[in-house]
């Protein structure tokens, strides 16, 4: 094994000691390698379970904060699932390789162009746009799924409109002084959440996010 074989060995220990048990998600840590994903500067810090620096200012999430969000998803092979915050593409690539058809949406032109081509290197069909992820991605709409990587004053409401009867939306909300990660399931016309807290996410810039400073 090399030295990140081992690593990322390592990594899926940690996830399941943390209480990660879905196995296909699991599988999809094994074979996506968070190295191609990260800064030169911090190759050597892949597989730290903590978030590192990417371009335009923003974050690769740490490896158990994918993990708890993509479990809470509660998707698997052929869901449709959208992302608000493509970032690095570490997540995208995750759903991909899981069997997810995937809708990806970043902000940032740099890190969308970045993502994108990474992606189609590594081989994962992902459909990649730059815009606005706060009103989500009507056209592809409903999804079974919808995850969100940066946190929001509130649940965009459009988000909720495009989410599958029985689909998820996992998504922080909160700002700086305080977060938590809210589960909301769509069951007809109406919507039910649980919480989750500990966790920290950039802010979600948009229409239905914070204001651009």
């Amino acid at each position: 094994m090399t030295r990140f074989e081992h690593e990322r060995a390592d990594m899926i220990a940690l996830l399941k000691q943390r209480g990660i048990k879905d196995e296909l998600l699991l599988k999809a840590f094994q074979c996506v390698e968070r190295e191609q994903f990260v800064l030169t500067a911090f190759v050597n810090r892949s597989y730290d379970d903590s978030a590192l620096p990417i371009a335009s200012g923003q974050t690769i999430s740490q490896p158990y904060t994918v993990a708890f969000q993509t479990e809470k998803l509660q998707v698997g092979k052929d869901s449709k699932v959208l992302e608000i915050g493509t970032g690095s593409g570490y997540q995208a690539a995750i759903l991909a390789e899981m069997g997810c058809r995937v809708f990806t949406i970043e902000r940032h032109m740099e890190l969308h162009l970045q993502a994108r081509k990474l992606l189609e290197k590594l081989g994962y069909r992902v459909a990649a746009r730059c815009g606005d992820g706060t009103v989500g991605w009507n056209e592809f709409a409903p999804y079974d799924g919808i995850v969100v990587t940066a946190a929001a004053p509130e649940v965009p409401q459009p988000l909720l409109d495009q989410l599958a009867d029985g689909g998820r939306l996992v998504i922080p909300v909160g700002d700086l002084e305080g977060q938590s990660i809210r589960v909301v399931t769509r069951i007809g016309d109406q919507f039910e959440s649980t919480e989750a807290h500990g966790f920290k996410f950039v802010p979600l810039i948009g229409k239905e996010g914070w204001n651009e400073k």
